[in-house]
């Protein structure tokens, strides 16, 4: 990878997820949110290295592993 989603990122994922919340009537943000924000927006912040290009992985799959990888909080949100 040579470039990765810096601060900027996060706040914007911080900030997505709660105005999906709002739109969907709730005040607190779920991993739910998260998840469905993440590709969105951390896509074009993520670029790919010729190793990455030529094993066919794009900053997509790179968002889907992080999901994958990183567990959700205990409390279920």
């Amino acid at each position: 990878m040579k470039w990765g989603a810096g601060l900027r990122g996060s706040q914007a994922l911080v900030r997505g997820a709660k105005a999906r919340a709002l739109m969907h009537g709730r005040y607190h943000v779920s991993i739910k949110d998260i998840q469905a924000l993440a590709k969105p927006i951390l896509r074009h912040r993520i670029m790919t290295n010729f190793y990455a290009e030529s094993e066919r992985i794009n900053s997509d799959a790179i968002v889907e592993r992080l999901l994958d990888t990183v567990p959700p909080p205990k409390s279920g949100m």
